[in-house]
């Protein structure tokens, strides 16, 4: 796993404001990325239980595609000294380039019966994960899709615990410093209640033998949703702030460790 065995050589140089606030308005110019960077947002695209749903126009892997994407990338170049690359990009899991990257990205995982994995997928998930991979899970929500995406997910590790992670844990100190899970909500919504019958969010792991994050469930939240609307005059900066924040000491994690 080349990418996965680089050193990681950034410098947290943010004044105190950026590091308490994400700015709203990250520039809308896109910055000046590296061929060879470090980093490149990879979503992972794959199949639903029931074959005929599309979700909103398409497969729900695409669910906020490519806007949600590209500006995550302008926000990791603007807030961190990460070198990245310009254009993210879609790999399924049984495409042996997933161990090139040591990020990928999933969400709507609870739709349309859940995750159906394709023969390959699960055995290549699981040396990614064990590998030193870092796979986050984001905007599932209530106990309908937690279930659908359990009875898919449980072929990765059957005998792994998903162990909720408390809001004193690493992974929301590493870059900024955050308290714990936040419910970021869609275009439209807001956090005072969550759009099925959970009205709080929590993050879930499953970790390896020596304790790394190799899952991060993020339930009852939308990240792809803050990192999509970051320019809608309609959608609060509070939530957007959220979503950068959390999304970057995610990354971060992934990076170094």
């Amino acid at each position: 796993m080349n990418r996965m065995c680089i050193t990681i050589s950034f410098m947290m140089l943010l004044s105190p404001a950026l590091q308490a606030q994400v700015p709203r308005q990250l520039d809308p110019v896109v910055p000046e990325y590296d061929r060879g960077g470090e980093f490149n947002f990879v979503r992972v695209q794959y199949d639903n239980f029931y074959s005929g749903f599309q979700g909103f126009g398409g497969g729900t892997w695409a669910i906020d595609f490519p806007a949600a994407d590209v500006n995550f990338l302008r926000g990791v170049a603007r807030l961190t000294n990460i070198r990245v690359m310009s254009e993210p990009i879609v790999l399924r899991l049984d495409d042996n380039s997933i161990f090139d990257y040591p990020f990928l990205y999933m969400l709507e995982v609870g739709q349309g019966g859940g995750i159906s994995f394709r023969p390959g997928e699960i055995e290549n998930l699981r040396e990614y994960l064990l590998r030193g991979g870092f796979l986050l899970i984001d905007d599932f929500w209530g106990t309908r899709q937690w279930d659908n995406f359990i009875g898919a997910f449980s072929q990765v590790f059957p005998d792994r615990e998903i162990a909720q992670l408390p809001p004193d844990h690493e992974i929301y100190r590493c870059y900024y410093d955050i308290d714990g899970p936040q419910m970021i909500p869609a275009l439209g919504r807001t956090d005072a209640y969550g759009e099925q019958d959970v009205d709080y969010a929590t993050n879930h792991a499953i970790l390896d033998d020596d304790g790394r994050v190799m899952v991060l469930i993020n339930w009852n939240s939308d990240m792809g949703d803050g990192w999509e609307h970051t320019y809608h005059p309609s959608y609060p900066t509070r939530y957007a702030n959220s979503a950068y924040q959390l999304g970057i000491n995610y990354l971060m994690y992934s990076l170094t460790h």
